[in-house]
């Protein structure tokens, strides 16, 4: 796979990944280790919670996020590291059944001030489900690599 350079990388680049099926069992498992609610482990009392039936957690839903950022079409970003996320919001809940997909926004770049080969991109970033329902928005905060300045090399004495 080719990664794409801060240079590459244009604002309001929009780039996608999905589809991720949710599994009830999935939802189960995943509570019962981090997130041990009722209303994510046990049907009977979730059906009794404000969201009237079994819920992933948010934990469960971010986690869903980050795991489909590594399957961003038509190309992966050269990300160093992330930095961070903001205004992050959880509109709507996840359920048995439901198919995600994310898509992330290129809002803005800028060239880092202190180190001179990365750049930081905020990106928009949705996680819908089949309804077209947002489940999960943030904007994320990445370090990403420029490309190398080919006239210094580490190799040269």
């Amino acid at each position: 796979m080719t990664l794409a350079y801060f240079e590459e990388i244009e604002v309001g680049e929009t780039r996608k990944a999905g589809t991720y099926l949710v599994s009830r069992n999935e939802i189960i498992q995943f509570a019962k280790q981090y997130d041990p609610q009722p209303r994510h482990i046990d049907e009977e009392a979730a059906a009794r919670s404000i969201f009237g039936g079994l819920s992933a957690s948010s934990a469960h839903t971010f986690a869903i996020f980050v795991s489909l950022t590594a399957k961003l079409q038509p190309r992966q970003l050269h990300v160093l590291t992330g930095m961070g996320w903001d205004e992050l919001r959880l509109p709507n809940v996840v359920r048995p059944g439901d198919e995600l997909d994310l898509e992330a926004t290129i809002l803005e770049k800028r060239e880092s001030k202190s180190k001179s080969d990365r750049g930081i991109v905020r990106n928009q970033i949705l996680l819908r489900n089949q309804k077209r329902e947002t489940v999960l928005q943030c904007i994320s905060n990445i370090l990403v690599a420029r490309r190398p300045n080919m006239k210094t090399s580490v190799y040269e004495s």
